[in-house]
């Protein structure tokens, strides 16, 4: 599949998802960007940095995908509109990342710890 193809059935998958949902393009790349970063996190249960660089990576393919068919139609946006869209994509995603990278964390018992808490509440009860 060549550039062309690509950058048409990516369009063509952008407009089906703007008429289906009925947000604008601003509110649909923050939830792109959301999802991608949740499913990373969650989903494939990777660290923060790989989900957060799976986010930007997307945005910077999908803006990339925009500029070729631009290109193509023969009608350039200016830059700083790739760049918002870009920034949409990847704010909260990097607020969740940073949030998380400074959260405290629980502290886990180890093992041994948790068997002799488990014997003890049985001889209690």
């Amino acid at each position: 599949m060549d550039t062309e193809a690509v950058s048409a059935a990516y369009q063509q998958i952008k407009i089906v998802l703007i008429d289906g949902s009925g947000l604008g393009k601003d509110a649909l790349h923050i939830y792109a960007g959301m999802a991608i970063y949740l499913a990373v996190r969650i989903g494939l249960r990777r660290p923060v940095w790989l989900a957060w660089i799976a986010v930007v990576v997307a945005a910077v393919a999908g803006e990339w995908l925009d500029i070729e068919g631009e290109y193509l139609r023969g009608r350039l946006a200016p830059e700083s509109g790739h760049w918002h869209d870009i920034w949409n994509t990847a704010f909260w995603p990097s607020v969740l990342a940073l949030v998380e990278r400074w959260w405290p964390r629980r502290e886990v018992a180890p093992a041994a710890n948790l068997d002799e808490n488990a014997e003890r509440s049985l001889e209690q009860a």
